[in-house]
C-alpha cells in the first residue's frame, strides 16, 4: 500500500514542481532558501555552501549527504592532465563545457627535464589550443589561481591534491582525480559528499622565528596523517587576523597532509582588502554560524609553538627544532606551493644576507610563481641568494616532486619547505627529508645542518 501513496506522492510534487518553474517561482523560492541558509546560524562552513550551491537545492545538506555542485573553475596540472585529456578523449565528447572555466598548468615539470615529460606538454598545449582553455606555464597552479582568479565562494576542483589551497580566502577548494576531472570538463558539475568539520582556534601572538608553517606542522602532528581525511578544517581564533594571505594559504595548501577536503579560512578585513588590492570580486562571503556543529575542536596558542621539524618519512613525526638540530643535511629546499610566495623568500634572505651556504651543501631557492619570480629580482632578493652561495630557480614544483632542479641522490638528506617527506618523494628511494619553515631551511643551509632559525633573525 505505501508504495501506490509514494508514487502519488512523487506525481503531486512533480506537477507542483513544473508549475513553479512555469512560473518563475521555484527560482525565488530557491533564492531565499539560499538566502535562509546563509543566515542559518548551526551550520558550518561546508554544509553552508553546498546546501547554497547543490543542483538540488531546495533542502540543507548534512554531513554524509551526497550531491551534485557546479563548478566555477577546473583545474589540472602536467601530472595530471594528460590523463584528464585520454579519459576525456575515450568519453567522445565533441567538447568541453565551458573553456573559460578550464585552467591547464604546467608546472610539475617546468620547463621540461626530459623528452618524454616534453611530449606530454606538448599534448597539453595541443588540448588547449584545440578547445581554447586557460593554460599557463612557469607557475605554480595554486599560487597563479590565488593571484589571478580565484574569489570567495568559488567551488573550484582542482586535479593536485593542494588544491584545498584556495580555501586561504573562503572558497570550496578540493582535489580530486584525473577521470573526476574529465568529467567536469564535460559537464561542469560534480558530485561531492558534506564532509564533517574540524573547528581550530588559533590564539596568542607569534615569537621570534615561528612561522605559519610551524602552526601546521603542529596541527598535523596533533591530529596524525589522516586526522583530517574527507573533513573540512575551519581556522578561527583571535589570532586569524594577524595572518597574512600568504601564511593563511600556507595552512590551507599544508592542511591536505592530514588527508582534509576543505581548509578554510572565512572572509575577514584581511581577505576584502586583498581582493579589493586586485580589483576582484567575492562571488559570495559565507560565514559558519556560531551555533554549528563540530567532529572535533582544537585550540593553538601560538605563542607556545616554536620551530618545528618533521622527521623523514612521517609528516606527523614532528618534533621542536632543538630536539633534531646538528642533523648533517646535503641540501636545502625552499620553494614549493606551500612555502615558495614572496613572505617565505623574504625572511630567507634575510637570514642568508651576509652569510655563505656551508661549502659541501646545497641551497636550492624556487618561488611560486612568476610573478613572485620578477618580484625577487626587483627587489634585490635574488641577488642575496646568488651571493649566499644558494641556487634561484624559475617557478616550478621540480624539487618537490623529485623531477628536477633538486633532486636528491643516493643517501642524501635534505630540509625542505615543501609539503611532503615519504620515502623517494625527491629523489631516491634511499634519501631523506626533514620538513620546515623556509627560515629553519635557510638557517639550515648556513651551517650544512639542521639549525635553529632564531639565531640568524
Amino acid at each position: 500500500m505505501g508504495g501506490i501513496h509514494d508514487i502519488l506522492d512523487d506525481a503531486v510534487v512533480y506537477v507542483l514542481r513544473s508549475r513553479l518553474i512555469a512560473t518563475g517561482f521555484l527560482a525565488r523560492f530557491r533564492t531565499l532558501l539560499r538566502q535562509d541558509i546563509l543566515n542559518d546560524d548551526s551550520l558550518t562552513f561546508a554544509e553552508k555552501i553546498i546546501s547554497i550551491r547543490a543542483e538540488a537545492g531546495d533542502k540543507i545538506h548534512r554531513p554524509g549527504d551526497i550531491t551534485v555542485i557546479p563548478a566555477d573553475l577546473a583545474m589540472a596540472q602536467d601530472s595530471t592532465g594528460p590523463l584528464a585529456i585520454k579519459v576525456f578523449g575515450e568519453m567522445g565528447v565533441p567538447k568541453v563545457w565551458d573553456p573559460s572555466r578550464i585552467h591547464l598548468a604546467i608546472d610539475h615539470s617546468f620547463p621540461a627535464p626530459d623528452e618524454k615529460v616534453a611530449n606530454l606538454h606538448h599534448l597539453m598545449r595541443e588540448f588547449a589550443k584545440k578547445h581554447g582553455v586557460r593554460l599557463v606555464e612557469g607557475s605554480i597552479s595554486h599560487q597563479h589561481l590565488l593571484e589571478n582568479h580565484i574569489v570567495p565562494g568559488m567551488v573550484l576542483f582542482g586535479a593536485d591534491s593542494h588544491t584545498c589551497q584556495a580555501g586561504a580566502v573562503g572558497a570550496f577548494a578540493t582535489g580530486i582525480g584525473s577521470s573526476e576531472m574529465a568529467a567536469v570538463w564535460a559537464s561542469g558539475k560534480l558530485w561531492v559528499k558534506v564532509p564533517e568539520s574540524i573547528k581550530v582556534s588559533l590564539t596568542g601572538q607569534f615569537k621570534k622565528g615561528v612561522f605559519a608553517r610551524d602552526v601546521i606542522s603542529h596541527f598535523i602532528a596533533t591530529v596524525g596523517e589522516d586526522g583530517g581525511n574527507y573533513r573540512s578544517i575551519e581556522w578561527k581564533g583571535s589570532t586569524v587576523k594577524d595572518l597574512s594571505m600568504a601564511s593563511r594559504a600556507c595552512i590551507s595548501n599544508n592542511s591536505m597532509e592530514c588527508g582534509c577536503k576543505l581548509s578554510i579560512f572565512e572572509v575577514d578585513t584581511l581577505t576584502q582588502e586583498y581582493f579589493r588590492s586586485v580589483n576582484r570580486k567575492p562571488m559570495r562571503e559565507i560565514h559558519a554560524g556560531s551555533k554549528a556543529s563540530y567532529k572535533d575542536e582544537y585550540d593553538i596558542d601560538v605563542g607556545k609553538l616554536g620551530p618545528e621539524v618533521a622527521e623523514p618519512g612521517n609528516v606527523d613525526k614532528v618534533k621542536e627544532v632543538g630536539e633534531l638540530e646538528g642533523t648533517p643535511i646535503d641540501q636545502a629546499f625552499i620553494g614549493s606551493s606551500t612555502n615558495g610566495r614572496y613572505e617565505d623568500l623574504s625572511v630567507t634572505a634575510r637570514i642568508l644576507k651576509g652569510h655563505k651556504v656551508k661549502t659541501g651543501t646545497r641551497c636550492v631557492i624556487t618561488p611560486a610563481s612568476r610573478s613572485i619570480f620578477e618580484q625577487v629580482i626587483k627587489n634585490g632578493l635574488a641577488e642575496i641568494f646568488l651571493q649566499s652561495g644558494a641556487v634561484f630557480t624559475n617557478a616550478t614544483c621540480g624539487a618537490c616532486v623529485g623531477t628536477h632542479l633538486g633532486v636528491l641522490g643516493e643517501n642524501e638528506v635534505c630540509i625542505s619547505s615543501s609539503p611532503r617527506n615519504y620515502i623517494g618523494r625527491m629523489g631516491a628511494v634511499t634519501s631523506k627529508i626533514y620538513l620546515s619553515s623556509p627560515a629553519t631551511a635557510a638557517a639550515s643551509a648556513i651551517e650544512g645542518k639542521i639549525a635553529d632559525p632564531r639565531r640568524y633573525l
